[in-house]
């Protein structure tokens, strides 16, 4: 299924000109901001496969390089036959674009087991020998801001080997356009208006530590258009898992929900 992206137009082509010469690009940026439906739509546009890891602190080096079925070894030892591969090596052999979600959640080892596949495009696999990349294979990883929870700092090591891409935040008009085209329940222009607003205030509010992304926007409108409309009980239900605020016990959701409104039904400036 085709990969439709709104705006993005430097960040495409940021992306393009890295992985047309070979280089490995680190998206970073806020939860929400497109990261996984750019390096999608990204390896559509140069028709490459993508392999997807997401990062967790529990992952294992075997896990990403692969590993050899237990009975199959037990009954007629390490044959290459019997290598289960893993995402780093599916990737690397069939010359396709591995793609790693929140790489600064994954463990220091994993991300280390990296290195020499994005250096020299091989790998060395016990028991099986060397792993060499087809043409075409590169790393895609994203990770979120620094204090974001849960996310660590990625070694110099790592880093050096990666071209940075940023995102941010995306415009109002464009945010609007992405809620249109992704909902489920097409909701007419005002939901969609209200929920963008209201998506977009709670980023810049005192007592919200991290904000709301379009992705609340679009669940807001989703089910709102359940509710007669009511973008503020839709809120209700989507924000709490996707807003975090500085002080919940002291400040009820519904009530900074509530002030926001407020502000937003607020007229202003005349134009002139």
């Amino acid at each position: 299924m085709s990969v439709a992206i709104v705006g993005r137009s430097a960040e495409l082509e940021a992306l393009d000109a890295c992985l047309g010469v070979g280089r490995h690009v680190l998206l970073e940026g806020p939860v929400g901001v497109g990261k996984t439906a750019l390096a999608r739509a990204v390896c559509e546009r140069v028709g490459r496969g993508m392999v997807r890891v997401d990062g967790d602190g529990r992952y294992t080096e075997a896990k990403l390089v692969g590993q050899f079925d237990p009975p199959a070894v037990l009954s007629a030892g390490y044959r290459a036959e019997h290598f289960l591969p893993g995402p780093l090596v599916r990737a690397m052999r069939e010359g396709s674009v591995l793609f790693v979600n929140e790489l600064n959640r994954m463990p220091e080892g994993v991300q280390n087991v990296m290195l020499p596949a994005m250096d020299e495009g091989v790998v060395q696999v016990p028991n099986l020998g060397e792993v060499r990349a087809a043409p075409g294979f590169a790393v895609v990883a994203t990770q979120n801001p620094a204090e974001f929870v849960a996310t660590g700092a990625l070694s110099e090591a790592l880093l050096d080997r990666f071209e940075l891409v940023r995102l941010d935040y995306q415009s109002e008009e464009e945010e609007r356009a992405i809620v249109l085209q992704d909902c489920r329940g097409g909701p007419d222009a005002r939901i969609i208006a209200e929920a963008v607003s209201l998506a977009r205030a709670t980023r810049t509010d005192a007592r919200v530590r991290r904000g709301a992304s379009v992705r609340a926007a679009i669940a807001i409108a989703d089910i709102a258009t359940r509710l007669d409309g009511d973008v503020h009980r839709a809120a209700l239900l989507a924000l709490p898992t996707r807003i975090e605020l500085l002080d919940p016990q002291g400040t009820p959701l519904a009530l900074v929900l509530d002030e926001l409104k407020k502000k937003m039904m607020r007229p202003g400036p005349p134009s002139t």
